[in-house]
């Protein structure tokens, strides 16, 4: 049969994203492969990915070696389309012609001090000031990644602690390693470490929110559309206006060329922290950009932040879709959690939290009409956890309160959302509540 060779090439992940280094090759030549299956594990400066096979066949080629770095649109691999089952793969070898990347040397793992790295990682490395000398690697044969500079960068500044230094691993206890987007993650974790915060907290009736939104929902279905509108969406547009209102939330802190300390203001870019789970079980936390989210009515607002939810679940979204927040919502309430402090990610300025909606818990087995006669409503905790180099407790108390008056429908607020949707709105309900004895 006639080989039918399909060519996996380093996809673009972004326009800031140029190139990117081989962490490790999930399938070698020979292997069967099915379409979409990861066939290489890529880092660059901005994002870990997994690039997908093209094409079910057999892998007969293999270019870069794990450890080098290629450029955007490189050949990474060739996989025979033509041979389609598991049963060819086993026997097939890679034929005349077909070059195969060879294991790469045993060699001693440098120790540290060697400072050996890619170029993602040396870059990173720049940014934040580590020394590679410090850094331990995790790639083949000791390679500084990435990964590896951020994990470390809280540690670099002290001997880093040996594993006889460190807790003994109980007996029949599992460790492994995180990769990929996860140990990204747990290095920007450590250096949030570094950034004084402190967080403001608010409590928020819903009475009003709660009896807009199933107004606008059931605008929406009277006029045959699928669109729903969530408790989120309306909270993060309000986060939003009231971030152009008073757009001191969105200050960061830098440093000039000189070294002195400085603030950043970049727009109004609003984080979504989104939870993922892989295929393999393991979850993690990624934050695609609403950018520019001041300029968007609510109906685009609420598409963008659809199509960025759905593509984070996916795995689909893009190094760039990550880059540029100034704040930040993380939804904790979702799962039940009344109150969270979350840690801020350097670059910007706060990460608000929204708690769970619900009666204070002494009142929660109450009947609704007893409630009403004490004057009980249903309430929301919101937190701002903020870079207290930049922003006072007084900014972020007033942002909180801005954030609350709008969901009161103060002016305009729902106005302007039911427009967007091309609905009509009527005025804002006055929730009849009896004063309290």
């Amino acid at each position: 049969m006639e080989q039918t060779l399909v060519s996996v090439t380093l996809p673009e992940m972004g326009e800031s994203v140029t190139e990117g280094s081989i962490v490790e090759w999930r399938k070698r030549v020979g292997d069967f492969v099915a379409e979409g299956d990861p066939l290489v594990e890529v880092t660059t400066d901005k994002v870990d990915v997994e690039v997908p096979a093209t094409a079910s066949g057999v892998v007969t080629r293999i270019l870069p070696r794990e450890g080098e770095t290629v450029t955007v649109g490189s050949l990474l691999a060739e996989i025979d389309a033509s041979k389609t089952d598991r049963a060819t793969a086993a026997s097939a070898t890679p034929p005349n012609g077909i070059e195969a990347a060879q294991p790469p040397p045993q060699i001693a793992p440098p120790s540290r001090g060697d400072g050996l790295a890619d170029a993602p990682a040396r870059r990173i490395a720049r940014q934040l000031g580590v020394d590679l000398k410090l850094v331990r690697g995790s790639g083949p044969n000791g390679l500084i990644l990435r990964s590896d500079v951020l994990t470390q960068s809280q540690t670099v500044r002290r001997p880093l602690l040996s594993p006889a230094d460190a807790a003994p691993i109980p007996a029949n206890a599992k460790l492994t390693r995180l990769k990929g987007p996860a140990a990204a993650l747990s290095g920007y974790m450590e250096q949030s470490l570094s950034i004084p915060t402190a967080t403001s907290f608010r409590s928020v009736p819903v009475d009003v929110l709660d009896a807009r939104r199933k107004e606008l929902n059931g605008g929406v279905k009277a006029a045959g559309r699928s669109e729903r509108i969530s408790f989120t969406h309306v909270i993060a547009y309000a986060l939003v206006r009231a971030a152009h209102d008073l757009p001191g939330i969105t200050y960061s802190f830098r440093r000039d060329e000189s070294g002195a300390p400085a603030r950043l203001e970049s727009g109004i870019h609003l984080g979504l922290a989104v939870d993922t789970e892989r295929k393999d079980g393991t979850r993690s936390l990624v934050v695609p950009v609403i950018r520019n989210a001041d300029e968007l009515d609510f109906s685009a607002f609420r598409a963008k932040y659809e199509e960025f939810v759905e593509a984070a679940r996916e795995n689909k979204l893009g190094a760039d879709d990550l880059q540029g927040a100034s704040f930040t919502l993380t939804n904790p309430g979702g799962i039940g959690t009344i109150a969270s402090v979350p840690r801020l990610m350097a670059g910007q300025g706060a990460i608000i939290a929204i708690g769970a909606i619900g009666y204070p818990a002494g009142f929660a087995a109450a009947n609704e009409q007893s409630l009403r006669l004490l004057g009980v409503s249903r309430v929301m905790q919101m937190t701002s956890t903020y870079d207290h180099r930049v922003i006072q407790g007084a900014q972020s108390g007033e942002y909180l309160r801005r954030v609350d008056e709008l969901l009161q429908g103060r002016d305009g607020f729902y106005e302007t959302i039911f427009a967007s949707l091309g609905l009509e709105a009527a005025p804002v309900p006055e929730v009849a509540l009896a004063p309290v004895a």
